[in-house]
């Protein structure tokens, strides 16, 4: 008997991908998936598209967001899945935190423009093309115009947290991301575990009322992925996994098709999803 995959972590054009979302879905669905999670950076703006898309293509596609947080000095990121992305109070919060985005990049602009990185605004505005506007986009101009070789480098150098040109931005703490996605009865999730690499944080995380972790991912090994399997076993915790896909202008490449889930998974996210 065949087996049933997906991938729920993907990124389109309507936060830092390079895959409009009609693309991924039609992508995804010549690599043989049966189920997707579109999950942009605090945003919702490609779900639409995607799940239209899906209807035609006959693949299931999960509405998801993943929202950006921040604890003490970690970067920790958020997924939700099966959220109402028509809910008013996740609307409300979404545009604040693109304008947020916006006034950041902004600053990480003039900053560049300081040490002698000429770009301008409108061309990170216009290579967002009404997208929430992140610091991929201004990556890729700078690698697209020749001051460093490489995507890494740009972070590095310049925009990467501690580099010279590097702003913080108006984020939610955990906490609030976790409670913003239960208010649009979705699933909260955290993502990448091993790139917190912090157990305790963890289970403060899941106090919260974080209900799953993201246990298959393309920064994690055959070890971690042991690892955090055993870890959610023994905390009752959904079990998800995907491939992080930008798309073909980041560094790593298109990783689509490198993370493949068992649908079994995506099926104890449904016995959980209230909306269902």
């Amino acid at each position: 008997m065949q087996e049933n995959y997906i991938d729920l972590h993907l990124h389109t054009t309507a936060s830092d991908g390079n895959f409009s979302p009609e693309e991924v879905v039609a992508k995804a669905d010549q690599l043989g998936f049966n189920a997707i999670a579109i999950t942009d950076h605090d945003t919702i703006e490609g779900i639409k598209p995607a799940l239209r898309e899906g209807v035609k293509l006959d693949l299931e596609v999960v509405p998801g967001i993943e929202i950006n947080t921040d604890y003490a000095d970690t970067e920790v990121h958020v997924l939700g899945y099966y959220i109402d992305y028509e809910n008013k109070v996740l609307l409300n919060k979404l545009k604040e935190l693109k304008k947020a985005r916006y006034f950041r990049a902004e600053k990480i602009v003039d900053k560049l423009n300081d040490l002698g990185i000429e770009i301008n605004f409108d061309e990170v505005l216009n290579l967002a093309d009404g997208a929430a506007v992140g610091r991929s986009h201004i990556a890729q101009i700078i690698l697209e115009k020749g001051y460093v070789d490489q995507w890494g480098e740009v972070f590095d150098k310049y925009i990467g947290r501690k580099a010279p040109a590097y702003v913080e931005r108006e984020r939610l703490d955990v906490k609030g991301a976790i409670d913003l996605i239960k208010q649009a009865n979705g699933i909260p999730v955290i993502a990448h575990p091993a790139l917190i690499n912090n157990d305790e944080l963890l289970k403060k995380f899941i106090k919260w009322g974080a209900e799953g972790i993201e246990v298959y991912h393309t920064e994690h090994n055959k070890e971690k992925e042991e690892k955090y399997l055993k870890f959610a076993k023994e905390h009752n915790l959904l079990i998800t996994g995907g491939s992080d896909c930008h798309g073909p202008r980041r560094k790593e490449g298109v990783l689509l098709g490198a993370v493949k889930v068992s649908y079994a998974k995506l099926k104890k996210l449904k016995e959980r999803n209230v909306l269902l």
